[in-house]
């Protein structure tokens, strides 16, 4: 017997509910096992002296009224009779159940579960228990019109009977010790059955740790393969030349930029593949990092790439190293998809045959017929934008190049830990001198009249301001100010004195460009956009922000775009105007006004929105635990990946007996991959 056999052997599961279950992700006897309940009730029956409002909870009595159904509406219906407990008389109403009048008699004893409404005394009932003795804990599961929560739980229990006794322990000995786990078997058993809520949480305390480890233990095995010296190529910079170059940049490199930059041109140096992930605020200065890198690798004779998001931000970036870099040493180029055909051909001709030594672009950059000479160094920014394969297929147009990811989008520690795992981490956490922060204000949209007012001050002083928006058009089911009616109004607003100019996605690349040209010029006063200008935008000259309906942005993503203001070394000033209908916006809008540190406000932001939201799911190869949680077990994962690395450490630990469980479990590290795509 063994639990890879296919459900279909279980009693009762026919092609058509094998198929049905394989929709819940369950097609083996192992993934029916390990499918656990997402939550639990707590089915124990109480006393009313000791529940409180909007409890859930279980009340046994006596039925003291006949019940009467009352029906309403389209097969809408009301039952309704009373019950004693302890001379203590409450109401007890089920909607659209009137199948259960049967089970409530006069003068006999039962017990409801429901929800205590505690200003009425009244029970709004979910169901009457059977007259057998209830499960006080009873499991529920993500289920599906074609399967049932009853249905399920028979399985489970079938399953349990018929081959509980081949689940095996996959865990070495002493991490069952050290951190005294539930052994696996029982630890399955106890999450779908557990006899009490104790037994319940060592159940799941084994699992979340058990899954933390498992995927620690690839990720582990994935950056070993990764940086193992057979892999990588050495870059042997001209180390007087790279000092020349940065002795001659126009600034002061911060600690934090020589520290990063250190540990950067170290990989470069060594034979091992780099696979490291830069991190730094808004305004931290990446850039001028991952120009010293990129000029770094052109002194020993090999080319960079740099892969950006959007064609603003690559032409931006060009623009950066043309000032840093001298023509004349530094040969680079711009490929993005509006290059025309003509230019597109003589730029890939260079690259081909090694002229060009710096190359920046977007998505352009992984075409097929992008082939270059001698790539040594790929730096992809704002890299959570891409695709996991996206970023692969770069790194292969090399023979192994050293990869630098960068982001300013501080990433929670926990993200950082799982999504980029295989990676080494740099931060960059210290502003150049003369940043002053960004004065950040919460303000009602009633308040917007007197702000935008007050603004014409920061105009007259000729600087600039810009207002972003969420939507492009009205939508229906948002109450939204959209781009194109906010900018109407302020063209009227601020009619004749300043030019309000408008950017939006749905725009033609060129006519973005040449709004964005326009403005970086002062040509118009006030940029009225949505978040196509999130990322890297710099105009030094812009000192307020207005961000409309802020309640709708997540808070990194709020950062993010207050980093397009504070850029130069005038005062400058964020407005959240935002009316936010819960608790969670208005904390979300209180903490923008308290912080402007992204580190501080990305681990707010996790706590509140869950790792899904923070992250995107889809693009950032965030595995989904099916029970361990980034943000309630963060310290679970710091030992679990702690755990793994040690282990890593034994060279040949997969050939050690009391690791041969693991070795099993653990596949071999290039299939690592599997989680990121």
């Amino acid at each position: 017997m063994s639990l890879q056999e296919s459900v279909a052997v279980l009693p009762g599961v026919g092609p058509k509910r094998a198929q049905n279950l394989a929709e819940l992700g369950i097609v083996t006897i192992e993934q029916l096992l390990g499918y656990y309940p997402f939550r639990y009730e707590d089915i124990q029956e109480k006393n009313l002296l000791e529940i409180n409002d909007q409890e859930k909870v279980t009340l046994k009595g006596v039925v003291v009224s006949a019940p009467v159904v009352n029906r309403y509406g389209y097969k809408k219906s009301r039952l309704q009779f009373r019950m004693m407990q302890d001379h203590a008389v409450f109401t007890v109403s089920f909607f659209n159940q009137p199948y259960l009048k049967d089970k409530a008699v006069v003068g006999e004893e039962i017990a409801v579960y429901g929800k205590w409404d505690a200003k009425r005394k009244a029970l709004n009932g979910m169901k009457i228990l059977g007259g057998k003795q209830p499960e006080d804990f009873a499991p529920i599961y993500h289920v599906s019109k074609a399967v049932r929560q009853n249905t399920l739980i028979d399985l489970i229990k079938v399953a349990f009977e018929k081959y509980g006794r081949e689940i095996t322990e996959n865990l070495p000995d002493y991490l069952l010790q050290k951190y005294r786990l539930m052994p696996r078997p029982q630890a399955m058993l106890a999450m779908h059955f557990p006899k009490n809520p104790e037994e319940n949480r060592l159940a799941k305390r084994r699992v979340v740790f058990e899954e933390f480890f498992l995927f620690q233990m690839r990720m582990q095995g994935l950056k070993q393969s990764e940086r193992s010296e057979k892999n990588g190529i050495a870059i042997r910079y001209d180390v007087e030349r790279l000092k020349r170059f940065t002795q001659s940049l126009p600034f002061e490199l911060t600690g934090a930029q020589k520290r990063v930059t250190n540990e950067i041109c170290y990989d470069l140096r060594s034979k091992k593949h780099m696979q490291r992930l830069l991190q730094g605020d808004v305004g931290s200065g990446k850039t001028v990092v991952a120009a010293i890198a990129l000029y770094a690798t052109m002194t020993a004779g090999f080319q960079g790439a740099l892969m950006v998001p959007t064609e603003i931000l690559a032409q931006q970036h060009v623009e950066s190293l043309n000032q840093l870099f001298d023509p004349l040493e530094v040969s680079t180029a711009l490929l993005t998809g509006s290059t025309k055909a003509r230019e597109r051909r003589v730029i890939l001709e260079a690259l081909a045959n090694g002229e060009i030594d710096v190359i920046v672009g977007t998505h352009a950059l992984i075409q097929d017929n992008v082939a270059f000479s001698n790539l040594g160094l790929v730096i992809t920014d704002e890299q959570h934008r891409f695709g996991v394969n996206q970023r692969k297929v770069l790194r292969e147009k090399g023979l192994r190049p050293d990869v630098l990811f960068m982001t300013a989008t501080p990433i929670p520690r926990t993200l950082a830990i799982t999504a980029y795992g295989e990676m080494d981490v740099s931060v960059i956490d210290e502003m150049p001198a003369g940043r002053i922060p960004v004065k950040t204000s919460w303000i009602k949209p009633k308040q917007l009249e007197p702000t935008l007012d007050w603004a014409r001050q920061e105009l007259a002083n000729g600087h600039q301001l810009y207002v972003i928006c969420p939507l492009i058009e009205e939508s229906e089911a948002l109450d939204v100010k959209n781009a194109t009616e906010i900018y109407e109004h302020l063209k009227e607003f601020y009619a004749p004195d300043y030019q309000v100019s408008l950017l939006h996605g749905r725009m033609k690349n060129q006519e973005k460009e040449t709004i964005m040209e326009e403005f970086k010029e002062n040509q118009s006063q006030i940029l009225v956009s949505t978040t196509v200008i999130e990322v890297g935008v710099n105009v030094p000259n812009a000192t307020v922000m207005f961000i409309m309906d802020a309640e709708r942005f997540g808070l990194a993503q709020l950062h993010q775009l207050r980093g397009r203001v504070g850029r130069g070394s005038e005062a400058s000033y964020c407005i959240l105007v935002a009316s936010p209908k819960n608790e969670m916006g208005k904390e979300r809008m209180k903490i923008m006004t308290e912080t402007t540190n992204g580190f501080v406000l990305s681990e707010k932001d996790l706590e509140l929105r869950g790792p899904g939201e923070v992250f995107g799911f889809r693009q950032s190869g965030l595995p989904q635990f099916l029970i361990a949680d980034l943000v309630n077990d963060a310290t679970v994962l710091e030992v679990a990946r702690e755990e793994a690395e040690q282990v890593w450490l034994l060279d040949n630990w997969r050939e050690l007996p009391e690791f041969a469980p693991l070795a099993a479990v653990v596949l071999p590290t290039e299939a690592g991959e599997t989680y990121f795509d």
